[in-house]
């Protein structure tokens, strides 16, 4: 991955603890993190996540795997040990995912996280917690800025995953308020990419390997319905640029602003990739957020940060990823 990074920006060995390292943004920020030199601790339950996400680290030798199930507390190589670094990002980050682990999701974003900000206050860690834009709920604001409190439904079918979200943002400010532990929150966007699970439901991947078997793409509702899309190295950037960035402890939007409908998404992807798919129209799921786009005056403000990977590039790229991944399992 070509990181893109400020010359100045340290690359050193600290010893990082990296949650949820086999799913799709934890596995590319692990290759991330060893290329600056860091030693990486990768924890996965592998409930949505997959080994085969990590066959590129597995073997490094700053790379340590651990299989272990944050939900039911710190397996003890992980609370007895000591880090300079903590990513916290293990948790299911799709409806498909958080629907069917519906407690896993809670546990793991309430009780992990707590455990977690207790680990990074007795080992002296800076801790990093991805939250999420569902925070925004079905946003009556647009664009969302991070001031905005949201529009969210407490007992709605996402709410397993928007609350746990919510829940933990207030337990990284809990723990820096008053226990002064380093805290970093981003509220990740849609993103997407190679790697992205291929049944996971997210938009891009659905319509991508629809659009590659030449089967009919699916489009929710009547397809006006908008996302930004920031490609995964954007992303990856945006997330370690807060990490490493000045004393700032409140949430940070990372992703692109460029919206895009759900229809139009559609139909680029089934031009990028040559088919002539149908495109048909299934029930709009409850609670599916009308708007979700980022404002990131922010994060160009504090990190000099913006997305620079165009939408049609990223979705090549990402066509072209799994367009070998077909082939592979042809032959």
């Amino acid at each position: 991955m070509p990181l893109d990074l400020p010359a100045s920006y340290p690359r050193c060995r600290r010893r990082t603890l990296l949650t949820g390292a086999a799913g799709f943004l934890g596995s590319h920020l692990a290759e991330a993190l060893l290329e600056l030199g860091q030693e990486v601790t990768g924890v996965d339950s592998l409930v949505t996540g997959s080994r085969r996400n990590l066959v590129h680290v597995l073997h490094h030798p700053r790379f340590q795997w651990v299989e272990a199930d944050l939900a039911m507390g710190l397996p003890s190589s992980i609370a007895g040990a000591a880090f300079d670094r903590i990513w916290h990002l293990a948790s299911p980050a799709s409806p498909v995912g958080y629907v069917r682990h519906q407690v896993t999701t809670l546990r793991v974003n309430a009780l992990a996280g707590m455990e977690l900000l207790e680990l990074a206050r007795r080992c002296g860690a800076r801790i990093f917690l991805a939250s999420t834009s569902e925070c925004y709920g079905d946003p009556q604001e647009h664009p969302q800025r991070e001031t905005y409190w949201g529009h969210v439904n407490p007992v709605g079918l996402r709410s397993m995953y928007d609350e746990a979200k919510r829940f933990m943002e207030a337990a990284a400010m809990a723990w820096h308020r008053e226990r002064g532990v380093d805290t970093r929150i981003v509220r990740i966007f849609n993103t997407y990419g190679p790697r992205l699970a291929p049944d996971d439901g997210r938009a891009v991947v659905t319509f991508i390997l629809q659009a590659l078997r030449r089967q009919p793409l699916t489009v929710q509702g009547d397809g006006t319905q908008t996302r930004a899309l920031c490609y995964v190295d954007d992303e990856i950037r945006g997330l370690l640029l807060l990490m490493e960035s000045p004393d700032y402890h409140l949430p940070v939007n990372i992703g692109n602003p460029e919206e895009v409908t759900m229809l139009q998404l559609a139909r680029e992807i089934r031009e990028l990739a040559g088919t002539d798919s149908p495109i048909v129209h299934t029930p709009l799921p409850a609670d599916d957020p009308r708007q979700r786009c980022p404002d990131i005056t922010l994060a160009q403000q504090l990190l000099g940060w913006q997305p620079r990977v165009p939408r049609r590039e990223g979705l090549r790229r990402t066509i072209a990823f799994y367009r070998a991944q077909l082939a592979a399992v042809a032959s």
